[in-house]
């Protein structure tokens, strides 16, 4: 499913030995978003006990690592890497797999790209697809539309009639955005 390149299990080792708070070093992989630059990852030392319930634990090289399981079939195939720049360095996925593997979701990611995000760009937000499961469209708002008071009747008059009418599957379309949180809420 995941593999570390040399670097990168070089790096996790240096990471692991230096974090003294945790006695068994594991790492956590989960895909927290999408957009048209690629997919955004949450990667995380963790202790074994702190993985969550349904998390997949696989070993890479010697090393725990727990995936969120709606991340997994994502992942397949994907390297982790580590690159050096001048500013430091960081890690890196080398991910062969397209950002959604259904039609459906793939169709709901296109309307949100051409029709939702240039209507909302306006007001500085944007949208994003966490994913589709039974007939339910996931998204959050960014940006402008975190936290604003209207993201109720954006959702309801804008963003679901856009999506149900370009996607006919989709019956109801979900708000999972911590709208509390960001620089200026007002929610």
């Amino acid at each position: 499913m995941l593999s570390f390149s040399p670097k990168a299990k070089e790096m996790l080792d240096h990471f692991a030995e230096a974090t003294e708070e945790i006695s068994e070093v594991c790492l956590r992989v989960e895909i927290t978003g999408r957009s048209k630059d690629g997919f955004q990852y949450d990667l995380q030392f963790i202790e074994s006990k702190d993985a969550k319930e349904a998390d997949i634990e696989i070993e890479v090289d010697g090393m725990a690592v727990f995936v969120d399981p709606k991340s997994a079939k994502y992942l397949e195939g994907t390297t982790l890497d580590y690159q050096e720049t001048l500013m430091g360095g960081g890690f890196s996925f080398e991910n062969p797999n397209p950002l959604w593997m259904d039609e459906i979701s793939e169709a709901v990611a296109e309307i949100i790209e051409t029709e939702v995000n240039p209507a909302v760009a306006s007001h500085g937000g944007h949208v994003e697809l966490m994913g589709v499961e039974d007939g339910k469209a996931v998204i959050v708002f960014g940006g402008g539309c975190q936290g604003c008071g209207m993201a109720d009747v954006t959702l309801k008059q804008g963003v679901e009639s856009m999506i149900k009418d370009h996607v006919p599957s989709i019956a109801e379309v979900i708000d999972a955005t911590d709208h509390a949180a960001g620089t200026n809420p007002f929610y």
